[in-house]
């Protein structure tokens, strides 16, 4: 019997994001070969393919979002609003991530509106405490519904509708901001 590779959560999750870059899906066996680890290893550090792919997404996003930060060139709601137009065209743009929704909707659907959801409303508490100073408990409510705004432009074929009006969608954030 031959030596296990081991091989770090971290490890995986990059392989797995290197992987949807190029093929839009994490499929397990074709993540485990491109590592030289078995699917059983795979799994072993993984979990399960969905917590596999919303570590590779959340990890692909929040690269995204971190560029879309870093080139913010205004401050307050224009800076959040800023932010979220580079987010929004940038993954609008990605075909691997266009590729994913399209194939896979109802993975798609559970990954990305649970597990990176959480994720995704975590960031943008620390962004929309750059705006102003928020009453107790206000801050939560105000990332979670600033977050489903962004992911019913992201996701509108997912959550059964037309692609949403942009300009639409970001009134709706100003407001939020406001």
């Amino acid at each position: 019997m031959g030596a296990r590779r081991v091989v770090s959560r971290e490890q995986v999750v990059r392989g797995a994001c290197r992987f949807f870059v190029r093929h839009g899906v994490v499929d397990m066996e074709g993540v485990a070969a491109s590592l030289a680890v078995s699917r059983a290893t795979l799994y072993r550090v993984a979990h399960s393919r969905d917590a596999l792919l919303a570590d590779a997404l959340w990890l692909l996003g929040d690269r995204v979002l971190d560029r879309a930060r870093q080139r913010r060139t205004v401050g307050g709601v224009d800076g959040v609003l800023q932010v979220t137009r580079e987010f929004v065209g940038q993954l609008h743009s990605a075909a691997p991530f266009r590729r994913f929704l399209a194939r896979e909707p109802d993975t798609a659907a559970r990954v990305l509106l649970h597990d990176v959801h959480r994720r995704a409303v975590a960031a943008q508490r620390d962004i929309l405490r750059e705006v102003k100073p928020w009453p107790p408990g206000e801050l939560d409510q105000a990332a979670f519904l600033y977050v489903r705004v962004v992911e019913s432009v992201l996701y509108a074929e997912l959550l059964g509708g037309t692609p949403l009006d942009l300009g639409l969608a970001e009134r709706a954030a100003r407001s939020l901001l406001a």
